[in-house]
Order: structure tokens, then sequence, then C-alpha cells
């Protein structure tokens, strides 16, 4: 991902050259240690939903669990976009994300076996299907130095 300064509105102060920004290693690391995430869709109306998931981030991506049957899982199915965001608002990474189902059985297997380990899961533990949310955009500051920290990424 690119970093660079996102485009607030005016008032905000954001600097125009990139000095502070937080790179994308960086904001990816908290993403690969964190236990819960946000996940915000959807319906085919607009309405939103925002839960959390247990997930596992791979290869700057997210795989998380859901049933089909759930809304979470209708509005992917609706709706293939997410916002996916860590749980603190002074350490924040947000990011936009095209969502589907994983189906290659080695990611599968290499997901659940991380899932297992992370959260202390039972050997015989799995969930299927496997969803993978695959950052498009994203956002991400600290409020302890805002707007210096204000970055913005994109593929």
């Amino acid at each position: 991902m690119k970093d660079e300064r996102p485009q607030f509105a005016p008032g905000y102060g954001i600097p125009r050259d990139t000095t502070g920004t937080i790179g994308w290693e960086a904001s990816s690391g908290k993403m690969a240690v964190a236990r819960n995430y946000w996940v915000a869709t959807a319906d085919p109306n607009g309405n939103p939903h925002s839960s959390p998931v247990w997930g596992v981030w791979i290869d700057d991506r997210l795989y998380f669990g859901t049933d089909t049957a759930s809304r979470k899982g209708k509005n992917i199915a609706a709706n293939p976009q997410a916002v996916v965001h860590l749980e603190s608002g002074d350490d924040v990474v947000l990011l936009h994300c095209d969502v589907a189902v994983e189906d290659n059985p080695a990611v599968k297997e290499r997901v659940i076996h991380t899932y297992r380990e992370k959260y202390s899961m039972p050997d015989d533990f799995s969930f299927d299907p496997v969803m993978c949310a695959i950052p498009y955009r994203g956002f991400a500051w600290l409020e302890a130095d805002f707007p210096t920290t204000a970055t913005r990424y994109s593929r």
C-alpha cells in the first residue's frame, strides 16, 4: 500500500508533505497483533451493520469467519465491500476492503491453523466459509499527534 496524506476538509490542518505519516508496515503490524476487529457492512438498501470479529491478518489481508445466513454474511453476499478497523480511536487503523469467500484450500488451512494458535482454540476447531477482506484504501493516525500522523493508504 502507498502512504500519502488524506484529503480532509479544510480546517483539520493536515500537512501537505508526508513527514510524520505512519508507514503501511506499522499499520499492518497492528492489524497482525490485534485480537478484535470491527467489520462494517451495508445491506442492499444501504443500511449499515457493524460487528466485532476475531480474525487473522496474513499477507496484508484479514481472514475471518461468518455464517452466510448472518446479517454480515448476507450483506457481504449482496455488497462485497466492508470497512474493517481496530478498536482504538486513539491509535487508528481503518481499512476499506473488498471481501470474498476464500476458496484456496492451502490458504484456508493456513488461516485455520493461525486462528487456532492465536485464539488458543482446540486442534479440531474450524470454520467455513473463510472470508477474506483485501484492503484497497485505508487511513491511520495517532490521536496524540493528529494531524501530523494522518495517513491515507491506497493501492
